[in-house]
């Protein structure tokens, strides 16, 4: 998934000279001498720079690529959670409810609408027979689940074991442990294309959100800290 950003500019400046009207004749002075007339000038509007106000119009996911059920419960957590989500900007989405192989991780713009697209891992307790899809989740440590509520953005940090990551706050009952059981965004061989080319569906991870390691980069750049992460199925 590509990342749309905001800080765009509608419209131009320009100004568009020379423009006389048909109606326009000389001017004749009494010595007779001709003057040429004062051509009609048309200035365009000034660029308008696009802010969150003016954002509040434009609709959310404007190609439905997110399910509807996802989209309510996310902006619902971003009123209840408006504590710890601090940053407004934009938002991810994971819809378990969906093929590991499909794109089901998003990011939202919470200013301009789009949605960008990319893939993300379940754990391996969460989908014992190696299916695909998650069927049970949790919050237990050891369990090896995925575990679905609203996370909170805790910045980016650095494992021995994984390397560059994000580090997440769960913020509900179901995931309120995600910090023991160090439930984090990283990357993965398992989550890249090449694996999903040879294996038709992810890898599994311990409960982490794993992303190919080409995404890793911009994402642990724009997730930063205090952005919403909501996982549902």
């Amino acid at each position: 998934m590509r990342l749309a950003r905001r800080g765009f500019i509608l419209g131009g400046a320009a100004l568009m000279s020379g423009c006389a009207t048909a109606a326009a004749r000389p001017v004749t002075t009494l010595a007779g001498a001709q003057i040429p007339p004062t051509p009609t000038v048309q200035i365009a509007r000034p660029p308008q720079a696009i802010t969150a106000q003016l954002n509040s119009t434009r609709p959310l996911d404007p190609r439905g690529a997110v399910r509807k059920e996802l989209m309510e419960r996310a902006m619902a957590a971003l009123d209840i959670h408006k504590d710890r989500i601090t940053r407004r900007d934009r938002m991810y989405l994971v819809d378990f409810k969906k093929f590991s192989g499909d794109e089901r991780l998003y990011e939202v713009d919470l200013h301009g609408g789009a949605v960008t697209l990319m893939r993300t891992t379940h754990g391996r307790g969460s989908d014992p027979a190696h299916t695909g899809f998650a069927e049970r989740f949790s919050n237990t440590p050891e369990s090896y689940m995925s575990s679905v509520g609203a996370y909170a953005t805790a910045g980016a940090g650095y494992g021995a074991q994984q390397g560059p990551n994000v580090l997440l706050d769960g913020l509900e009952y179901t995931n309120n442990l995600a910090r023991e059981r160090a439930i984090i965004v990283h990357g993965a061989d398992y989550a890249d294309p090449a694996f999903l080319a040879r294996e038709g569906k992810l890898g599994r991870s311990y409960g982490c959100f794993s992303v190919a390691h080409h995404d890793l980069p911009v994402l642990r750049e724009r997730m930063g800290e205090g952005r919403l992460l909501f996982a549902w199925a």
